[in-house]
């Protein structure tokens, strides 16, 4: 028979894992400010701000996307 896992090295697992803030959650901070820069800096060349505006933007929403199904997931188990 095996023995049940030590708890103690299971705490402390958890512990090591939530030591910083999660990055993922924290990539908003980036691409929020580059979009109006986008704007602003691009002026002259209007075809090439309004696709990477709009590349920047599916970015943003593909990681909305992936941080809730991320949560739902989660809430399933």
């Amino acid at each position: 028979m095996a023995s049940p896992p030590d708890s103690s090295a299971q705490e402390a697992a958890v512990r090591k894992q939530k030591k910083g803030p999660p990055i993922k959650f924290l990539v908003p901070l980036i691409y929020a400010p580059v979009l109006p820069l986008i704007r602003l800096s691009l002026r002259r060349n209007p075809v090439l701000r309004d696709r990477l505006f709009t590349a920047v933007l599916a970015g943003a929403f593909a990681h909305g996307f992936y941080l809730v199904t991320d949560i739902y997931d989660i809430e399933s188990k």
